[in-house]
């Protein structure tokens, strides 16, 4: 690291921690004194995973994936964002002390995002300590850390909170919005002044202050989605209940509403269908589609009903009709959920 970031780091951690001790990121056990925020930081550690080229999701996440996560239980249990682990055969945490171990991966939400591991750690890692994200509003000054390349500790603003529909089948109703853009964002913990966790790190965004808005910035995932869950994660590999129904697509919204396929998952329920490139979705069930998020609550509702899904779709000008199987992600892709059935 160069003096100069040294000098901007230190300056950002001094005025988060507001004149508390210097941070001590080679240990890894709790210092008499120390901040919570430099618990926090203490906590968060580095991820890279190697997956097997003939997973599903090798083509579109490749095959060596990093980013950060942050330990949240006394067992060394670690939350990310779940697309840096899916399908991989090995996974290395590193602490903040440089330590490196291979790690469990313990589960994997498709509905959130999130993704669990387990990791032996020689010395005792205090967990962080969660906040409600529900209180965190537009203008808050929030802190997101990492352990990716010379990248740690830095101020951001939160820019706004509203719905994120992801192209991908992916819905958050109460995403987080932050600007400037962190570039090290996969699996980063978004954190308050006093070093309690917020969120986890999805994605680099362009429209982080609406949706016709050039702002870059991030979108995190609320940490208020993993209370819920995180039981039937812990024992299950994956949340109980009916699987959300998947089709395998890549989808935008037009100015219109229109949802239109930019591609389809080769071997997906969509491509099985003949659903394809260039398809606009119109109906789900004979109802109309008003954009990717009503598109998702209408698949995922008809899915609970009935074993498949009738589309209308608009094609070349023509009105094509297709059924596809209400099947969920984890028939497609491998998940720890299988493993435990």
């Amino acid at each position: 690291m160069t003096p100069d970031r040294r000098f901007v780091l230190s300056a950002i951690l001094a005025a988060a921690l507001a004149g508390a001790p210097a941070l001590a990121g080679a240990q890894s056990r709790s210092v008499p004194g120390e901040s919570r925020m430099q618990e926090a930081v203490r906590a968060v550690v580095g991820i890279a995973a190697e997956v097997p080229e003939t997973a599903r999701s090798a083509r579109t996440l490749g095959t060596e994936r990093q980013g950060s996560g942050v330990v949240i239980g006394s067992d060394g249990l670690v939350l990310t964002v779940g697309y840096l682990i899916l399908e991989a055969a090995r996974v290395v945490v590193t602490s903040a002390g440089g330590e490196e171990m291979e790690a469990q991966i313990v589960a994997y939400d498709f509905d959130t995002g999130f993704g669990l591991l387990r990791a032996k750690f020689s010395g005792r890692v205090k967990a962080i300590e969660f906040a409600s994200s529900r209180e965190v509003k537009g203008g808050d000054t929030v802190y997101i850390a990492s352990r990716v390349a010379d990248i740690d500790v830095t101020p951001a603003t939160v820019i706004s909170r509203r719905e994120f529909a992801g192209y991908w089948e992916y819905l958050l109703s109460d995403a987080i919005f932050t600007a400037p853009q962190y570039p090290a964002f996969g699996g980063a913990p978004l954190l308050t002044p006093d070093g309690r966790l917020l969120g986890i790190g999805s994605l680099a965004v362009r429209n982080a202050a609406g949706e016709n808005v050039f702002k870059p910035g991030n979108m995190f995932i609320p940490i208020d989605q993993l209370p819920p869950v995180l039981g039937d994660l812990l024992a299950l590999g994956k949340r109980s209940g009916k699987e959300r129904p998947w089709l395998g697509i890549w989808s935008a919204e037009g100015e219109n509403g229109e949802v239109v396929l930019g591609g389809v998952q080769p071997d997906s329920p969509a491509a099985r269908a003949g659903l394809r490139k260039g398809d606009v979705i119109a109906k789900v069930e004979g109802q109309d589609v008003a954009g990717q998020a009503d598109l998702y609550r209408k698949l995922w509702a008809a899915g609970e009903r009935a074993a498949e899904i009738a589309l209308t779709l608009k094609r070349d000008g023509a009105t094509v009709e297709r059924k596809v199987p209400a099947i969920g992600r984890s028939a497609f892709f491998k998940t720890v959920g299988d493993e435990k059935r």
